[in-house]
């Protein structure tokens, strides 16, 4: 007797993003196996990323052969003027459109890996070994520390600082891995005089021995991340007299560039993965959780083998952690505006040209390319198209011991008018599909009231492209994996909703 034929929908495909982690037997449909160049929109959708815009508006010479620019710092005056400052091409860079060379004279520099800091009305720039450099607002210069007035004591040669409770704290020597410094009250440059000072905590870490890697303030708490421990303070105000309050041992941090102040908590990128540092005050406890637990075992091989060039970044206005693998040329972007049940964020990859990230006062979101400054806007990298992909895990649709043969798959997307798409479908986990390309023509959904639909002008040109395609299949298999692939060019894009119509079979 025939079997009647199966409608299996999948509603916000891929919401709950990537899982890699756990076995792809009977995953649920809320999880990707791929999700590359997605980010989960505002709505709980698999959507286009956006692309880029260079910003730096000539080929500037500043760069020569150098990979691009590898730090960016915005300045904030005390009158709430800005400068952009980079690092590139053992340079001290200024400016967005044109990048201008503010290396003081006679100053060497071979490394791009400065550690740049707001505080006081200047700018501080730190890189391990160096001297550091200051900027003034006040006289719109860049001076090496010892030449700065009021400067005192040693300049101090920190891979790591921190601008916080009223001065500067520095870490991370060649030779001292184990010892923070402090500068005076409200002077940036005075690191012997007044109540500057330093504390060694040989004796702190909880398991004997460790090196430091960063700190951050959270919650009027100091806290120092070592590479397997991280130690917190409390009193920092008045560091001769601080307190340890905490210890915690077996997470700790592989780059100072990944410790990143979410306004509630701090991330960072632990040996296993990203890491949340939640805190309950009244216990003076410190919980923590794994974020990334949904792509561990991915994140920690990369993690190994790329250290040194790591760089994160938090940004409020679009709510995502971006980890990123420079020598990997990939990206992992974490959701935060929904967290899973089990308080992991939602996960995706993305491939982008960027060397490291600042958010500006005005919101926008600067990075570093091989080419100068760009910006994160619209749906195109710097005039490119680029492939998003959507891969599902292998489906099995509640009949587990039964054939499954496709007969149509059906899509309903929204944006990303003319694009081009191809279908995949395969069978028993296998990673040999069959295709089918198309474009995608779409149907205008007008706008209800005479307003975008979901309020999602911003985004999605009005009025609203709703495309539903629709594929006749072939084959037969257990599991049925099915993926789509999309050129983004210029135009928002999102997926929600897969129909799948399958014929049940015999039991295998």
């Amino acid at each position: 007797m025939a079997q009647p034929i199966q409608t299996i929908n999948i509603a916000a495909p891929g919401f709950a993003g990537l899982n890699t982690q756990d076995s792809p037997v009977n995953m649920p449909a809320v999880f990707a196996a791929v999700a590359n160049n997605c980010v989960i929109d505002k709505y709980g959708r698999v959507g286009a990323r956006k692309g880029w815009t260079l910003s730096t508006t000539e080929t500037n010479a500043n760069l020569g052969s150098s990979v691009g620019v590898e730090v960016l710092k915005e300045f904030v005056n005390d009158a709430g003027v800005t400068k952009m400052f980079s690092a590139a091409n053992n340079k001290i860079l200024v400016g967005i459109e044109t990048l201008v060379d503010v290396t003081p004279v006679g100053y060497t520099i071979t490394a791009n890996k400065w550690h740049m800091v707001n505080f006081n009305n200047h700018m501080y720039f730190f890189q391990r070994g160096y001297e550091p450099l200051v900027y003034s607002g006040a006289t719109d210069a860049v001076t090496a520390m010892s030449d700065v007035a009021f400067a005192a004591g040693t300049p101090p040669q920190a891979g790591a600082a921190l601008a916080a409770f009223g001065r500067l704290w520095c870490a991370d020597f060649t030779a001292d891995k184990v010892t923070v410094y402090w500068s005076d009250l409200l002077n940036g440059s005075d690191w012997i005089g007044g109540s500057s000072g330093s504390i060694d905590l040989t004796n702190v870490w909880p398991s004997g021995h460790d090196s430091i890697v960063g700190m951050d303030a959270h919650n009027n708490f100091l806290v120092i991340f070592g590479k397997h421990s991280i130690i917190i303070y409390s009193g920092a105000d008045t560091p001769s007299t601080m307190e340890l309050v905490d210890s915690i041992n077996g997470i700790g941090c592989v780059s100072k560039d990944s410790i990143v102040h979410t306004g509630n908590d701090i991330l960072f990128l632990d040996y296993t993965g990203v890491r949340g540092l939640g805190r309950t005050i009244q216990e003076k406890s410190a919980p923590l959780g794994d974020v990334s637990k949904n792509v561990r075992d991915d994140l920690k091989d990369l993690i190994i083998t790329s250290t040194e060039t790591i760089k994160c970044h938090y940004n409020p206005e679009e709510a995502f952690y971006l980890v990123s693998f420079i020598d990997s040329s990939l990206i992992y972007c974490f959701d935060t505006r929904r967290p899973l049940e089990d308080g992991s964020y939602r996960a995706t990859t993305w491939n982008q040209a960027a060397l490291c990230y600042e958010r500006a006062v005005n919101g926008k979101l600067y990075f570093g390319t091989s080419e100068g400054i760009g910006v994160y806007e619209g749906y195109a990298d710097n005039g490119a198209s680029y492939i998003m992909s959507y891969f599902s895990h292998p489906q099995v649709f509640e009949s587990p011991a039964n054939l499954k043969f496709l007969k149509k798959v059906s899509l309903v997307t929204i944006g990303g008018p003319q694009a081009e798409g191809v279908l995949n479908w395969g069978y028993d986990y296998g990673l040999v599909y069959s295709k089918q390309s198309f474009n995608f023509q779409g149907s205008t959904n007008p706008a209800i009231y005479n307003i975008s639909e979901y309020n999602e002008g911003a985004e999605y040109s009005y009025p609203i492209i709703v495309n539903k395609p629709t594929f006749n299949t072939s084959g037969s298999g257990i599991a049925v994996t099915v993926g789509l692939e999309a050129t983004i060019n210029n135009f928002a894009f999102s997926l929600q909703e897969i129909n799948i119509y399958a014929l049940l079979g015999r039991i295998i």
